[in-house]
């Protein structure tokens, strides 16, 4: 039986990032994976496929819609469903690629097959065929990752009632498509394809869209999307949805508790994503789940068992790449006898519509609620030159600091590329700047990020320098 210092179950962001980090420190390393690609989610039906699909759609409702404003004519610009398609898989393809090279590089072992626990230091590994074979590893960690989540009523049959996975390989562009749930997933895909043409009609449980971000980001993309097309309805509880054969019929409840019926061509059912531990047999190791579903973790990863860890979509907290990566990199330091650092306040979150939203520490809310005392800055993206340049006037940037020390709480973003701009944000809030600290950097001129120097002074001592 070949044995390992460590073993990752699970390819995906937080996974390979553990694998090659243990690498680094000279641990004899092996990442199991159930498909034949790596990458997991993320790479494969997630982050990546999708991002490729919003730039895509992106380019192609700013040749019909911004060229001919920026002096550029173009005649009879149809999209072509098939070629954006194929040119996401390239991107999937090419960046899955990259992670094998990786692995080579690092001289990591990757076994192909369903990785479950004989025991705790022993694991079997089971390929498509059924064949298995097992290996001794003396830390294991668990990085499975999440799927698409649903509720009664709207089980997804993969044809007409879809999830994330299905809505990135359509082979039509819809004239109409219901999205089930008013969140990140949901609204991008959405965008995906209401750029194309398709009516987007939103149904969310929700009083607002992107509820667990900042009320005011989602009052101002609701705004935005409404004047692209979209249609919301919020505070609506979905019953059932029904494949008709060529067409889907939603009923849900709306908060009179009256019924309301809608019908389309396609249902994504977009209500978030589950941990997934199916035929990881963690009993056997003595690796407990809570009634989420989630494997327990202490605040080192560890599980219930002591040489098991688990990270990413799988455990507790946000269900971001970024973030399993971090706790990637986090177990495997501390294993290794290093004293790693991981502060879960710092971790930002984004959406990718157009424009996108960028979020990082408290909400205004959370504070209130808290009894924090607090004073909240903001900047219109509109008052930018840079904005006006590139005709990308929506958003604001909001900056939230205690009322006594000044020291940033929470930033808040939307806007054109705060996906990266947020970043400023969180390197400020890592080292506990202030307000001040923010509004007496020199940013550079003209660029989007002087919103957040404007953004800054308002909330310092009221005095933005360009409204």
């Amino acid at each position: 039986m070949e044995s390992f210092d460590i073993t990752i179950i699970g390819s995906g962001p937080g996974g390979y990032v553990a694998a090659i980090r243990a690498a680094q420190l000279g641990l004899k390393t092996a990442i199991i994976e159930k498909y034949s690609t790596l990458g997991g989610t993320c790479l494969n039906v997630g982050c990546i496929p999708s991002k490729a699909l919003l730039d895509s759609s992106e380019h192609y409702h700013n040749a019909v819609h911004n060229f001919s404003t920026h002096g550029i004519e173009v005649k009879d610009v149809k999209p072509n469903i098939e070629q954006m398609i194929n040119r996401k898989n390239d991107v999937v393809s090419q960046t899955c690629n990259g992670i094998k090279f990786l692995m080579d590089k690092n001289k990591i072992t990757v076994f192909e097959g369903v990785g479950s626990f004989v025991n705790a230091t022993t694991l079997k590994i089971t390929d498509k065929d059924g064949k298995s074979q097992e290996i001794s590893s003396a830390k294991t960690i668990i990085a499975t990752g999440s799927k698409p989540n649903y509720f009664p009523g709207m089980e997804p049959d993969k044809k007409r009632i879809i999830t994330s996975t299905e809505a990135l390989s359509l082979k039509e562009i819809p004239g109409k498509m219901i999205v089930i749930g008013g969140g990140v997933i949901g609204l991008e895909l959405g965008s995906v394809y209401g750029r194309l043409g398709t009516k987007i009609e939103v149904v969310e449980f929700a009083p607002s869209i992107i509820p667990t971000m900042d009320e005011t980001m989602g009052k101002e993309l609701t705004r935005v999307l409404k004047k692209e097309g979209f249609k919301f309805h919020m505070e609506h509880r979905v019953q059932k949805v029904e494949n008709k054969g060529d067409k889907v019929v939603l009923t849900a409840l709306n908060k009179k508790g009256e019924e309301v019926t809608m019908e389309a061509d396609y249902c994504l059912v977009a209500v978030g994503r589950k941990p997934y531990t199916a035929g990881l047999n963690a009993e056997a190791a003595g690796v407990k789940l809570n009634d989420r579903g989630q494997v327990e973790v202490n605040d080192h990863l560890q599980t219930t068992a002591s040489n098991i860890y688990a990270i990413g979509d799988v455990v507790r907290g946000a269900m971001l790449a970024h973030k399993a990566e971090e706790e990637g990199v986090f177990v495997v330091e501390h294993i290794a006898g290093q004293k790693p650092h991981m502060n879960y306040d710092l971790i930002p979150g984004v959406v990718y519509t157009w424009p996108e939203v960028a979020s990082v520490g408290k909400t205004e809310k959370e504070l209130k609620v808290a009894g924090r005392e607090i004073k909240v800055g903001s900047f219109p993206i509109k008052a930018l030159g840079r904005a006006r340049a590139s005709m990308d006037i929506a958003g604001l940037i909001k900056v939230i600091a205690d009322k006594e020390t000044d020291e940033v709480l929470g930033v808040h973003m939307i806007g054109p590329r705060v996906a990266d701009l947020i970043m400023e944000a969180v390197v400020a809030m890592e080292y506990r700047a202030s307000a001040e600290d923010i509004a007496r950097i020199c940013h550079p001129h003209p660029t989007y990020s002087e919103a957040m120097k404007e953004a800054a002074l308002d909330a310092f001592e009221k005095r933005p320098l360009h409204i």
